[in-house]
């Protein structure tokens, strides 16, 4: 069929969907918005107050506690979010709420009044909750059932976080640690109010999914919402409830970047680069550099991999994630090592650390994503997503509480920890992973038959 004749929403651009790219944006303005706030909010919060950028001046420990209980409400927000979604609203129109409390949380955290702070944080804290679990619900809906190409969207569209994140942390962080913490706050409202923007804009594109399955007059839509779930239907809900024990393990240690290794950075590395010291909320920026450069490869790795019938299986790259994060904090031994002897640490650990932390993430967090979409049974779909999200949400309070902690054991105590205890679990994890896998009933079984579209867009990624 000629694409001259395809609706908006069927047509392809680099053999992907176009509402595929429609959801990149929107999700990387998002998260231009977050990461640019993350960026500084602890260093906000530590911040002297007798100094020209003042901040709160709290202790190390009360803004890692802060951090810790902000960025776990912003995930498990998800799981309402979901059923708003599923339930209510739909996931399009969902995101679209979202993405209008964040613009107003946004703005109002640049007002310099504790309770502009506190209510920003909330509203921000709702938008995030509608936000972000319908819109990557959306993304899988973009791709029908065994297209192998649903894990490179997600790729891409993690790739879009990413971007976002990457120049938030390089723009909003220097705006906030040079000219004012509250200019970096508004001027990630601005970045969200430019994502809505172009997704009201998008709409024509995304006709086929994110629609309120409630409302439908398809009636085999409305009796799969009333049909009670099927044996394999559950046993697939246990393994995704299971896997969600990795995520909480993955995310408690990588959200270290924004708390600890943060202040970390701030505190004890030496950031002079050729007379000119480095803002320490660029160093957030390395995660996502790295993504956007390495993102698309180590997809092509897993998607090549799959295709010559080696082992590639999400439960696989997800445990292979796990271990190779965690060995990225051995890095940061070295780096506290280093400051121990001699007073301050070098860059290079960070780079190091994030770079592992980077590959590590590839492998899971998108590959977690898809997964949770393949699972989890139709009339769920939103509510199991906000439960993914939910357990990112209980990793970064955990994040949170080995920050607090650090105080007292030190950060060579709790950077090794981590790394041995990520090492050990993802071994023993792909010990067992054959009797999980055995519970996914084939759910990603039949994605070779689409092997010939796959090599198709392996060569347009070239």
């Amino acid at each position: 069929m000629s694409t001259t004749t395809l609706k908006p929403y069927q047509k392809e651009l680099f053999g992907h969907p176009i509402g595929l790219y429609v959801l990149f944006f929107t999700e990387m303005w998002e998260r231009f918005s977050y990461y640019g706030m993350r960026a500084i909010l602890v260093l906000y919060l530590v911040a002297k107050t007798d100094i020209s950028n003042a901040g709160l001046g709290w202790t190390n420990g009360e803004a890692l506690e802060l951090y810790g209980w902000y960025t776990m409400m912003v995930y498990v927000m998800s799981i309402p979010g979901g059923i708003i979604a599923d339930k209510l609203l739909g996931q399009k129109k969902s995101v679209l709420v979202g993405g209008i409390l964040l613009v107003a949380g946004h703005s109002i955290l640049a007002v310099e009044e504790m309770w502009a702070f506190y209510t920003g944080l909330v509203l921000i804290v709702c938008g995030v909750g509608m936000l972000k679990p319908n819109i990557s619900t959306m993304v899988g809906g973009l791709y029908k059932k065994g297209d192998i190409r649903r894990d490179k969207g997600f790729t891409i569209f993690y790739i879009g976080i990413n971007l976002g994140a990457f120049l938030s942390s390089l723009i909003v962080g220097y705006v906030g640690e040079v000219y004012g913490w509250h200019y970096g706050f508004g001027l990630a409202g601005i970045g969200m109010a430019l994502g809505v923007l172009q997704y009201v804009l998008g709409q024509k594109y995304l006709k086929q999914v994110g629609n309120f399955l409630g409302a439908s007059k398809n009636e085999e839509e409305k009796a799969l919402l009333k049909k009670p779930l099927t044996k394999i239907e559950k046993d697939r809900i246990v393994v995704l409830l299971i896997s969600f024990l990795l995520v909480i393990v993955f995310w408690g240690a990588f959200e270290q970047a924004g708390g600890l290794m943060n202040i970390y950075t701030k505190e004890k590395t030496n950031r002079m680069l050729m007379g000119w010291e480095v803002p320490a909320s660029w160093f957030q920026s390395l995660n996502a550099m790295f993504i956007i450069f390495l993102g698309t490869a180590v997809a092509a790795y897993w998607a090549k991999r799959k295709l010559k019938g080696k082992l590639a299986t999400s439960l696989f790259k997800m445990t292979v994630g796990l271990i190779i994060m965690g060995a990225g904090f051995f890095f940061m031994t070295g780096a506290t090592a280093q400051y121990e002897a001699a007073g301050s640490s070098a860059m290079y650990w960070l780079v190091l650390a994030y770079l592992f932390h980077t590959i590590g993430e590839l492998c899971l967090s998108p590959v977690a994503l898809s997964f949770t979409t393949k699972l989890a049974p139709a009339k769920y779909a939103s509510i199991m997503m906000g439960v993914y999200f939910a357990m990112t949400g209980f990793g970064s309070k955990l994040a949170g509480l080995l920050g607090e902690w650090s105080e007292s054991l030190g950060e060579y105590a709790i950077f090794t920890g981590i790394a041995v205890f990520c090492v050990i679990l993802g071994g023993l994890v792909l010990i067992i992973r054959p009797k999980l896998e055995s519970l996914t009933h084939g759910a990603e079984d039949d994605e070779h038959e689409i092997h010939d579209e796959a090599e198709g867009f392996e060569l347009a990624d070239s």
